[in-house]
């Protein structure tokens, strides 16, 4: 047990740097160091996965939060754009975890590996994000719909969702440092969704360790949370001595490696 919460306090400390330095919360990180960890603790194999995304998705709650809190004090959010999404996000978050509770196990390993190769091809060769651009700020019914499929995305696979908002925002000409700020907040209001929508999906399960809620495994989502928050300004100073770039296509090799050995089992 003490081995198992230093090591949620590893992951939580790297998930934090790669937020700071990357602009990424390390969500499927968590979800991976969780699948290999969570059969030790007794979980079912045909459950592992659910816990592994409920967990990260409840520490995603107070990273979400505290960045959240920091992006609004510098005028970084977009409260109209947000107030567009956020009835969508809800919805596609309590229907991503409505689905991945009834999902086989089987099935959320692979849809969860499918998406570090995702994430991994977005990152090694996406466009960065742009200089200044207009101060738009981004409103229209679409983006209901657009918030429906990012939050169900990001519910199933235990994300906050900043891979696919930021783009989004950036390519509606939200400046990029504002798509950063709003896509933190929705990710605050993706990972509540889910959260809550896995408490409910795993109301009397079976074989859960104790400290879990739902498929919520409490002791890791908190040492994780602690840990990510007080490493997220480290990796933001890092951000500005280091090539990001670079820094980039490495974790993204890393996603890779992740993507496989989720999709494997092991």
């Amino acid at each position: 047990m003490l081995f198992d919460f230093a090591l949620y306090l590893a992951v939580g400390t790297v998930a934090g740097l790669l937020a700071g330095l990357l602009g990424i919360g390390g969500g499927l990180l968590v979800v991976a160091a969780l699948s290999f960890t969570l059969p030790t603790l007794g979980v079912p194999a045909a459950q592992v996965m659910h816990v592994a995304v409920a967990t990260s998705l409840a520490s995603i709650v107070l990273t979400a939060l505290a960045s959240t809190r920091a992006h609004w004090r510098h005028g970084s959010v977009l409260p109209r754009t947000l107030a567009w999404l956020a009835p969508g996000l809800v919805a596609g978050g309590l229907t991503g975890a409505a689905l991945a509770s009834r999902l086989p196990g089987t099935a959320l390993r692979v849809g969860v590996a499918l998406f570090c190769v995702f994430s991994a091809w977005r990152m090694a060769f996406g466009a960065g994000a742009a200089g200044d651009r207009d101060q738009e700020e981004p409103r229209s019914p679409w983006l209901l719909a657009a918030g429906a499929g990012i939050g169900a995305v990001s519910a199933l696979v235990g994300i906050g969702g900043g891979t696919l908002t930021v783009p989004l925002l950036v390519a509606l000409k939200a400046r990029p440092v504002r798509a950063v700020g709003t896509s933190a907040a929705c990710g605050l209001v993706i990972a509540l969704a889910g959260a809550a929508g896995y408490v409910r999906g795993g109301h009397g399960a079976h074989g859960l360790p104790a400290g879990s809620i739902g498929y919520i495994y409490l002791p890791a989502a908190l040492a994780v949370a602690l840990a990510s928050m007080l490493m997220a300004p480290v990796g933001v100073r890092l951000a500005h001595r280091l090539h990001a770039t670079q820094l980039k296509r490495v974790f993204a090799a890393f996603l890779l490696v992740v993507g496989a050995l989720i999709a494997s089992g092991r």
